[in-house]
């Protein structure tokens, strides 16, 4: 196993290296001359970077949170930008022939083509009465001479490599920071409010348009802190929910470290109160210490359980993560012995664990970790590993609606995953 980690942690450090060099080569080799200034500081970034990146990566399992803020930003930014830079120079590839052509036919067209010149006329001169010899004729509207000519050759070559380096260069370093700018902006001013309504054949009509606020992936950490919070239980109390849930993954860090910044989760409101389940960061951390923090702001944790509400049974499941420490989800345990004729809500945070649901009867699996993949392309990667990215989807008679949650992990930044908090309205088929 620790052979495999090691080969696994060297694999990673090579593309890193080999990304980074590409990165370095496109960005500041091709685009200066050597011994600039630009050029030095070019060399000295791309090795400072990745070490932010990686220290970013690691430090909140090696470095207390105070520490850990210094280089989260300039680490996970970095992470962000080198994604989009690494994917709009890898197209601007395909562009570079062409725009060497282009470039070669404007820099050799004659600057005076189609232009006639007048054949020089020859005036004769009268001789002078002087012995001295008599002058040449004088050419009058002869052509006056060349000017310098355009460079050419590999000089002339050389400088269309630069041109053209430079304009790839510039236009993916301005795609790149313009993509994460947004994205970044898009997670710090918080999650917006979805609308999703899901019909129940065992909801009764009495029950018709009940509203369960549902919010998951809220990963406060060294970046999103008490701010990120408070507008969270904001957003979710101004529509007045029946439910809140909380699904998961609500920190990177312990509750010493991330106790305050969680502290606003005890003003969530709701008719039939708030409740939680773990996801599997609440485990890097120790999961025990939050399910007691939380139960003390207000929530009501659901470890492998479920309460009765009055029109249908809500149900919570540890995350997988649980296992390889003893506290699993355990299905029997809490689904088991419940009355099947009624409607089944049930709270789990990976949608893995759908097949688990369609066993067990549960109408409606409510579940984030996914973030609908945070920075595209990696909704196409986080296909790979669930079945369901984002939204709503039915499994046989159980449907499964997947949040894209309500922060970030990593980079504060997302891209084509917009954050959310998500009100289902659960709508009775029974008349």
């Amino acid at each position: 196993m620790i052979a495999v980690r090691v080969v696994a942690a060297l694999g990673v450090l090579g593309l890193l290296g080999a990304a980074h060099w590409y990165l370095w080569r496109r960005l500041v080799r091709d685009v200066s001359r050597p011994g600039g200034g630009y050029r030095r500081t070019g060399t000295v970034l791309a090795f400072l970077l990745p070490v932010l990146m990686l220290l970013a990566a690691v430090g909140g399992r090696a470095f207390p949170l105070a520490v850990e803020r210094w280089f989260a930003w300039p680490g996970y930014l970095w992470m962000a930008v080198s994604i989009y830079l690494l994917l709009a120079l890898l197209a601007g590839e395909a562009l570079r022939p062409l725009l060497h052509r282009l470039h070669r036919r404007r820099t050799s067209a004659p600057a005076t083509a189609d232009v006639p010149v007048p054949a020089p006329v020859t005036v004769p001169v009268a001789p002078a009465a002087s012995a001295e010899p008599a002058e040449p004729a004088a050419l009058v509207g002869a052509a006056e001479p060349a000017g310098p000519a355009e460079p050419a050759g590999p000089a002339a070559e050389a400088s269309r490599r630069l041109f053209v380096s430079r304009l790839v260069a510039g236009g993916a370093a301005a795609v790149a920071v313009g993509v994460v700018g947004n994205g970044t902006y898009g997670v710090l001013r918080g999650p917006r409010l979805k609308h999703v309504t899901v019909p129940l054949a065992k909801l009764p009509r009495a029950a018709h348009g009940y509203r369960i606020a549902v919010v998951s992936d809220i990963h406060l950490g060294p970046i999103l802190g008490r701010s990120h919070t408070r507008r969270i239980v904001d957003t979710i109390n101004a529509v007045q929910p029946d439910l809140i849930t909380v699904v998961g993954d609500l920190v990177d860090g312990t509750v010493p470290e991330l106790g305050p910044a969680a502290r606003p989760l005890a003003d969530l409101r709701a008719k039939d109160g708030a409740y939680f389940v773990t996801g599997n960061h609440e485990y890097f951390s120790g999961a025990a210490p939050w399910v007691e923090f939380v139960r003390e702001l207000g929530l009501h944790p659901l470890e492998n359980d479920r309460v009765e509400l009055p029109r249908f049974d809500l149900a919570g499941v540890n995350d997988i993560a649980g296992t390889a420490h003893g506290q699993g989800p355990d299905y029997a345990k809490a689904l088991g012995d419940r009355d099947r004729s009624r409607a089944a809500v049930l709270m789990a945070h990976q949608p893995v664990t759908i097949h688990d649901s369609v066993h067990h009867g549960v109408d409606l699996q409510l579940s984030g970790h996914t973030h609908g993949g945070q920075l595209w392309p990696g909704n196409y990667i986080a296909e790979l590993a669930n079945p369901t990215v984002a939204g709503l989807e039915r499994y046989g008679d159980t449907q499964l609606y997947v949040t894209r949650g309500a922060g970030a992990w990593g980079p504060p930044v997302r891209v084509g995953a917009p954050s959310d908090i998500t009100v289902v309205t659960l709508a009775s088929l029974q008349v």
